[in-house]
């Protein structure tokens, strides 16, 4: 009966995930929403009065979104909405949270159905909870990597682009034509923005928010403070890219010379674990008193923790911010 009650709720957590994919819109679908609501919500600040009651009803209709709008009340459910918008992602917030809780139910399942042991079951559902997070963390990472790697060209374009006596409207649509993606698509949004009647600096400081990128808030401030005060826009677009590949650079010699401290981090931290099931595959049962003797227990999780403290402080002594 136990082994049966066990084998449901295993498929119950398996079944999430797969329900959660099945029932995402199409990507026309949800770019479509995302640029609508990306309209509405540009225009609001000059329309105070307008709403959009259709759009509200069409985000409120499936259950996804419902959850979505309820996390959204709250400091968490801005923060993933955040990390989203930046990943890129398609999913919405509470697609994140369906997935987060399957991960979550399916990890743990599968360590109490092999383990037996509760706080182990604990841990590892609560690193299926997680994994949702960090996978989009490694998604806005690497956007955000190319972004910044084909900033400094797409500078380089829009300053010979005024040389050539084209406009900046003009010039920003020369970039969004030629620039790779991510960089691509989001000098598409503000070039359309302008034409549908925002203005160029909140067009800028949008695209800002969107793209957690330093230097593109340098690129901003820049432009901005020229418009402001005046000057060659050209020699500042050409200096602007002078220090971003300067500082682009320099992180890269940064990580290059901090690698072998990340590789031993992770030697470190994976070698117990993968030494234990090695030795378990070899000789079977060699390990079991480590799972089934309260002091082994004890053990496994004081080296569990003490692995985990020994990762972040590594990691921590590479973590150089240039």
């Amino acid at each position: 009966m136990a082994m049966l009650a066990i084998t449901f709720f295993l498929a119950l957590a398996l079944s999430l995930p797969v329900l959660m994919l099945a029932t995402l819109p199409a990507t026309s679908s949800k770019s479509a929403r995302q640029r609508l609501v990306s309209i509405k919500d540009s225009v609001r600040p000059h329309a105070a009065n307008v709403h959009g009651p259709e759009l509200d009803q069409a985000e409120q209709r499936d259950l996804v979104s419902r959850i979505g709008a309820l996390l959204e009340r709250y400091q968490f459910g801005k923060r993933v909405k955040l990390l989203l918008l930046h990943a890129d992602s398609s999913m919405s917030v509470g697609g994140a949270f369906l997935a987060s809780l399957g991960a979550a139910l399916t990890f743990g399942l599968i360590c109490f159905f092999f383990l037996h042991m509760l706080l182990v079951t604990g841990a590892a559902a609560l690193a299926g909870l997680a994994v949702p997070y960090f996978v989009l963390r490694f998604k806005r990472a690497r956007r955000l990597k190319a972004f910044n790697t084909a900033l400094p060209d797409a500078i380089d374009l829009m300053a010979r682009s005024l040389l050539a006596g084209h406009s900046m409207g003009s010039s920003i649509e020369l970039i969004a034509e030629q620039s790779p993606e991510p960089l691509a698509s989001e000098f598409v949004q503000v070039y359309q923005q302008q034409r549908l009647g925002l203005h160029f600096r909140d067009a800028l400081l949008q695209m800002g928010s969107r793209v957690p990128s330093r230097d593109l808030q340098f690129l901003i401030t820049a432009i901005l403070v020229q418009k402001e005060t005046g000057g060659d826009l050209t020699d500042i677009l050409e200096r602007a890219s002078h220090v971003i590949r300067e500082r682009v650079r320099i992180e890269g010699e940064v990580r290059t010379h901090t690698a072998q401290g990340r590789l031993t981090g992770w030697i470190l931290g994976l070698l117990p674990v993968i030494m234990l099931a090695l030795i378990n595959l070899v000789s079977p049962g060699y390990s079991s008193i480590l799972f089934h003797d309260p002091l082994g227990q004890k053990l496994l999780y004081a080296g569990g923790a003490l692995i985990v403290l020994g990762g972040l402080v590594i990691r921590r002594i590479v973590d150089v911010q240039v």
